[in-house]
């Protein structure tokens, strides 16, 4: 999380605080705390001026520079949500908002401020609607960064980290397919939920789609030499002609695929698509 984004570019050493989120048992509230406010319903998404601040267009922080999208209209990614509490809890967002741990909001690095948009838990398709108010979280191969109520909803406290789809909400579509109410049942007290035993889906990571046989399996072959292991095609005739979809897994969880990011840039295949079956 950075505290403001007053500038075009911002300077490193300007950056008060710089959130990755999601480290196991850094961010929950107190445990003196006296009560724990309940869990919110999701944020109902409405029409907004563009914020004055955290709104670039460009932006640079530990020497990489970052464009914010002119219009979140049509945005959806897979890949890691991390989130932010305590040690951020009181202050500034990119936006000059406060930020509030036990509020519906997230950190995005590039969307608009502010924007709203669907998170869903691909492991138990749990899904929430979050405002994003704040830039983050700038670590490598993380997507979002929500607060805690919105994590906690998830069920991502315990483990820090989830595979998530993140889907920007437009404001100009029917009403009927956008929130307008509370779309999860708030959770009487957000207690950690217990680990989660058994996934209800199984996930894998997409890394090419060909019309010709011979392609894919070059592209089976390039990840044999690197070591990576799990490797198959998939014939998908729902389209025709078929396609050949060459997959990775599954994936177990976030570390498992964090090592698999880093394995498949090392040989330029970047980008890997989430696949859920």
């Amino acid at each position: 999380m950075q505290a403001r984004l007053p500038l075009l570019i911002m300077p490193v050493l300007l950056i008060t605080a710089c959130h990755g989120g999601g480290i196991r048992g850094d961010g929950q509230p107190d445990s003196g705390t006296s009560r724990i406010p309940d869990l919110p319903g999701d944020a109902i998404p409405r029409r907004e001026s563009r914020s004055k601040y955290g709104n670039g267009p460009v932006y640079e922080v530990f020497g990489k520079r970052y464009t914010v999208m002119p219009s979140s209209r049509g945005y959806q990614e897979r890949g890691v949500a991390s989130w932010y509490g305590k040690k951020f809890h009181g202050n500034l967002t990119s936006n000059r908002e406060t930020y509030d741990m036990y509020q519906m909001t997230a950190a995005h690095k590039t969307l608009p401020l502010p924007s709203y948009v669907r998170v869903r838990n691909l492991r138990n398709d749990r899904s929430i609607v979050v405002r994003v108010n704040d830039r983050g979280p700038f670590v490598h191969n993380r997507i979002i960064d929500l607060s805690y109520s919105a994590a906690m909803k998830l069920d991502m406290i315990r483990d820090g980290t989830g595979l998530v789809e993140v889907t920007a909400i437009d404001l100009d579509a029917p009403a009927g397919d956008r929130p307008t109410r509370e779309m999860t049942t708030p959770e009487p007290s957000p207690v950690p939920a217990p680990a989660s035993t058994a996934s209800k889906h199984t996930i894998f990571a997409q890394v090419g789609a060909f019309g010709d046989r011979g392609n894919a399996e070059r592209r089976l072959g390039i990840l044999a030499s690197a070591g990576i292991a799990n490797a198959f095609i998939h014939e998908d005739r729902s389209s025709s002609p078929a396609l050949l979809r060459v997959r990775i897994g599954p994936v177990a969880d976030v570390i498992q695929y964090d090592v698999l990011v880093e394995e498949l840039e090392n040989i330029g295949i970047m980008d890997p698509y989430l696949v859920v079956e």
